[in-house]
Formats: C-alpha cells, structure tokens, sequence
C-alpha cells in the first residue's frame, strides 16, 4: 500500500523519540499498533463483505438461469399439448 522501507521507520521512530521522549514512546507505539490493526481487520471485513456480495451475485445470476431454463421447458411442453391436441382434432374430424 505505502511503499515504506526500513529507513522511513527508523526515521520516523528517532524523530518521534526526539519529540515525545522515551517515557511516552511505548504507549504510543502500542495505540498506534491498535489502530494499525483496527484498520487492517476494517479492510479485511470490507474485502470479504464485498467478496459475499460477488458470490450472491453470482449465485442470483445462476438461479436466474435455471429460472429461465425451467421456464423454456414449460413454454416447450405447453407448446407440445397444445399440437398433440390439435393432432386430436383433426383425426377426430378425419
């Protein structure tokens, strides 16, 4: 995400050092890992709660199909009586 090396941190950590003292540092670095951490399980619960939604999707998407599909079968047996009936009528006419 941010391209941060080794040296960007210890730069970060000695000026920090310098301007909150060495007292105050690990309480700091231990509220900065929390929300360090609240933050990547913030992004994991967005990723995977998009992830849920893609694979509704794609189950609605596919349930659709078959939807589709069974309503075709039905159109093609409707269709089917309907000749077989006429076939019926004629012969009877006949």
């Amino acid at each position: 995400m941010f391209d941060i090396g080794f040296w960007e941190f210890a730069l970060i950590g000695i000026i920090t050092l310098i301007i909150v003292g060495p007292e105050r540092m690990p309480g700091i670095a231990r509220t900065a890992g929390r929300y360090i951490g609240k933050g990547k399980r913030f992004v994991a619960k967005i990723q995977e709660d998009i992830g849920e939604e893609l694979e509704a999707d794609k189950l609605k998407e596919h349930l659709n199909l078959k939807d589709n599909d069974s309503n075709i079968l039905e159109i093609f047996d409707e269709a089917k009586d309907t000749l077989d009936n006429i076939k019926n009528d004629v012969n009877k006419k006949l």
